[in-house]
């Protein structure tokens, strides 16, 4: 008996669709792409229940004429390419004819299209993959295809969707990247009957840039317009002070096309070396135009992927363009080499006969702190550490770095020797036990040395000298805290803040609203990829709290999900760390000396959320054996 036999055409269908169609963005895709390629000036989108239920897709492109619309949805049938040699010049965004076909064997889907010659439109509808009915129909010209019940005959698919808000997010990030490609065309985007999108459709990548990924991310950036060997880099790129916690504010498009390229990702970051902070990544929207014969799009069923015939000119132009924009200068570099030529002696500008007393205040101020400058005051051994109080700084107040440790965060170190006041009370009944005065040890002073490199403290206690990492020390010190309540406590900003993320970011916050809640955040949707934020943890300063809720984002994307848990502490971590005090920060001696303290006298210390030592002894007997005095 024959073990190999052909598949029946339904089944063979279902498979092939699997390729093309993963989930209802997968599907908004494909169709945005054909309304592109027809030549549209204006796209709408709809979707309903993350599009699973109901989705929809209208272009003023030019339209099926009636006699294509049965030949359309079958295999293969396409209109962008006609022999093998078109497959290495591809120039628009379809060209395999797979698309309404797997979207059709997936789905209940309803064709209404007119091109500008035809008096009469035509509905055409298909289940499954065949064919309902064909019929006349007054529509504009144009195409709209609605797609209903998707995945309706391959129950086992759905169980692999997310959740309709997820897939709702899926569906606006293509779509998002789609209006990017091409600001020469208005998109609108229609969830659950809300408009959440509409792009000017001006040609105005800038004024895109605001619409999609909102007005405060466009501020960051700078233009990118630069040529090389034949390669055309434009659009956008931030500063190097806006760079992101993470990748997803990236991104390229490659004649147009949205793909996921590394060879541009490298480049990009590699021009920007040396102009962020380590863990830190530029964002962009960037547009790299080149001969279509140089680049191979089919590669990957969803065409996200691409092959360069040659790499290097790719990084090249995109590195050098990038380097220019940040240097202000759209020119290629040359390189050049003249003698050196020594230049005469700058006379010594003249002493200043006096200064103003915010120039001396501004002296005093950033002179690096040392023993003798230091006003230490011993402390005896019968008295007690001042007490410090928690009074947390006002929102829209001073930066962090003006605000005091101690005013942040301290709390009383060490407890009064109890002694009673009033003499023995009366004998009582044999049963009740009379409680004898307790007393508590005053721990031995701890003598502050000073601070070096404005980031660690350097002080003397207990015959031994220790280095302590200030802000490490202050990040265990408010994780700790954090953890000793249910919540942390929230307070509400005076003014709500907007904060721009990417769809993914988005996705992922506002699926663990109820966690961030907990935490001390209070934030809601605000439409254009924003997130307007009421209320945020009281240890945060209001310049923290975007870069702490990006940085809990990234490790949402990362598959942290265990922020459902009860104690939330990798969200406390990223909360502690934004919020404690910075290695280069000023701080006063007073406030050294606390923190200090509050390590020393604190057994649990020593290291900081991270798993990173907040500080390390070293002993006289090592000094000494250092200095040959011992053995």
């Amino acid at each position: 008996m024959a073990k190999i036999q052909v598949l029946d055409k339904h089944t063979a269908e279902l498979i092939a669709a699997g390729e093309v169609v993963e989930r209802p963005s997968s599907v908004v895709k494909e169709l945005v792409e054909n309304a592109i390629d027809a030549g549209a000036t204006s796209i709408t989108v709809e979707i309903q229940n993350g599009g699973v239920t109901f989705l929809s897709v209208s272009d003023n492109g030019c339209g099926f004429a009636r006699e294509d619309v049965p030949t359309a949805f079958l295999r293969h049938a396409t209109s962008k390419i006609r022999e093998e040699a078109d497959l290495e010049r591809i120039g628009t965004l379809g060209f395999r004819g797979e698309a309404l076909a797997s979207i059709a064997a997936v789905s209940r889907v309803e064709l209404i299209t007119r091109t500008e010659d035809d008096l009469a439109g035509t509905c055409y509808r298909l289940e499954g993959g065949e064919e309902v009915s064909l019929s006349d129909v007054g529509c504009p010209r144009g195409s709209t295809i609605c797609v209903r019940d998707l995945f309706y005959n391959v129950p086992a698919r759905m169980k692999f969707l997310k959740k309709d808000v997820g897939e709702a997010n899926a569906v606006a990030g293509v779509v998002d990247r789609l209006a990017l490609s091409h600001p020469e065309i208005s998109f609108r985007f229609i969830r659950e009957g809300r408009e959440e999108l509409l792009t000017p459709g001006d040609s105005d990548l800038y004024s895109c840039i605001g619409a999609v990924l909102g007005r405060e991310f466009a501020k960051t950036l700078i233009p990118i317009d630069y040529t090389l060997g034949g390669i055309h880099v434009h659009g956008y790129i931030c500063r190097p002070e806006a760079a992101r916690a993470n990748r997803t504010m990236q991104h390229f498009f490659i004649n147009g096309r949205y793909v996921k390229t590394r060879t541009a990702m490298a480049a990009l970051e590699q021009a920007y070396k040396g102009a962020v902070m380590a863990g830190k990544f530029p964002a962009c929207v960037m547009n790299v135009d080149m001969p279509p014969e140089t680049v191979d799009a089919n590669v990957h069923p969803a065409k996200i992927e691409v092959r360069f015939v040659n790499e290097k000119p790719v990084f090249d132009a995109v590195y050098h363009g990038v380097k220019s924009a940040l240097e202000g200068d759209s020119t290629p570099k040359q390189a050049t080499f003249a003698a050196p030529v020594r230049e005469p002696m700058a006379e010594l500008p003249s002493r200043p006969a006096a200064a103003t007393a915010k120039q001396i205040a501004h002296r005093i101020d950033t002179v690096p702190l040392s023993a003798e400058s230091l006003p230490i005051t011993k402390t005896p051994t019968h008295t007690m550490p001042p007490t410090w109080n928690k009074h947390p700084a006002p929102r829209g107040g001073a930066l962090r770095d003006e605000t005091p440790l101690s005013q942040e965060f301290f709390r009383p170190i060490v407890k009064e020797t109890v002694t009673p006041e009033e003499p023995p009370l009366p004998a009582v009944p044999e049963t009740v036990v009379a409680e004898e005065p307790t007393f508590v040890e005053t721990p031995e002073p701890v003598r502050l040395v000073g601070e070096v490199l404005h980031t660690y403290i350097v002080a003397e206690w207990r015959g031994s000298v220790y280095f302590i990492d200030k802000h490490a020390a202050h990040e265990r010190l408010l994780y700790n805290e954090l953890r000793k309540s249910d919540h942390s406590d929230a307070q509400l900003l005076l003014t709500p803040l907007t904060v721009s993320f990417s769809r993914e970011e988005l996705d992922a916050l506002m699926s663990s609203e109820e966690a961030l809640t907990e935490a001390g955040f209070e934030i809601e949707e605000f439409g254009g990829g924003s997130l307007l934020v009421r209320a945020a943890p009281m240890v945060l300063a209001d310049g923290d709290i975007a870069e702490s809720l990006r940085e809990i984002a990234g490790g949402l994307l990362g598959g942290r999900r265990e922020v459902t848990t009860a104690r939330l502490d990798w969200i406390y971590h990223s909360v502690a760390c934004r919020a404690a005090v910075k290695a280069g920060d000023s701080s006063t001696p007073q406030e050294l000396q606390k923190l200090a303290e509050r390590v020393l006298y604190q057994d649990d210390v020593r290291t900081c959320p991270h798993g990173r030592p907040v500080c390390f002894e070293l002993t006289a007997r090592e000094i000494e054996k250092q200095f040959g005095r011992i053995v």
